[in-house]
């Protein structure tokens, strides 16, 4: 059997990638010059895509035209490969709840610390933490497989913790324009023990004096003193000067002017 013939019985049966390992327990006889050339004129055809070092996607029709297959198509195949927990976050997970004004060209993925040295594909925005909280993610049935993307809550939370990712608070606080209409802010307590205090604070600031979302604000705000009987000011962003400021309950230092987006 032929790489090309073997690709397409893959296909066939509805898998939609491959890793060179895999290849070489199929074709043991095969050295790894040859298996190269085989891929690599597989490649030039159309009919695969490397995604990352040693790990392929069998490329469907509807996408041989662009050229490129997007990352939901085979992100949960991906992060099986390299033994990694994952969500799909930011603004990437904005738009699936319904907040697509700041929608992105690539895919932002969270995973785990720490980085590796094999992920290198421009199509993913990598973003990490210490630990991934698995009962605050949404499985859905994605075109092949599945897909997995944080809930509502840890969506927004993730958008402030990551801002400086994202373009900063402006666009950080736009999309909490659109997102907080899914986000139930009594749940947002279950994001505290996988994000800072900070964080909490700097959300609680632009629901208040950004957003005017005072009924919000005070809920969460509720919330933190139940569960942080103490804190300290931070500035808003950490990559401006700042100064001891005016005083406010989140104890936020508001040290940049954030303008919304039209929506």
């Amino acid at each position: 059997m032929s790489l090309n013939d073997w690709v397409q019985d893959q296909e066939m049966r509805g898998r939609i990638s491959f890793s060179v390992d895999k290849l070489r327990g199929v074709f043991p006889d095969r050295s790894d010059c040859v298996l190269k050339t085989d891929l690599c004129r597989l490649h030039a055809s159309g009919k695969i895509q490397l995604v990352y070092r040693g790990f392929y996607v069998i490329v469907p029709v509807q996408y041989r035209l662009k050229g490129v297959v997007p990352p939901p198509y085979y992100i949960n195949e991906l992060m099986s490969y390299l033994k990694k927990p994952y969500y799909v976050g930011l603004l990437s997970a904005a738009a699936m709840h319904g907040a697509t004004h700041q929608r992105v060209m690539e895919t932002q993925v969270v995973t785990i610390a720490p980085r590796s040295r094999i992920l290198r594909n421009n199509m993913i925005s990598w973003n990490y933490r210490q630990q991934i909280p698995s009962h605050l993610l949404v499985t859905k049935n994605a075109e092949m497989g599945i897909i997995k993307y944080s809930n509502p809550e840890l969506t927004a939370v993730d958008i402030v913790q990551f801002a400086s990712n994202i373009g900063g608070y402006g666009r950080a606080a736009t999309v909490l324009a659109e997102l907080m209409e899914a986000v139930n802010v009594n749940k947002l307590i279950d994001v505290f023990p996988y994000t800072s205090t900070a964080a909490i604070q700097r959300l609680g600031y632009l629901l208040e004096f950004v957003l005017f979302e005072h009924e919000q604000a005070d809920m969460l705000y509720r919330a933190l003193r139940e569960n942080k009987t103490s804190y300290k000011a931070v500035p808003l962003s950490t990559e401006h000067p700042y100064a001891v400021a005016e005083r406010n309950r989140w104890l936020v230092i508001s040290n940049i002017e954030i303008e919304l987006d039209e929506l």
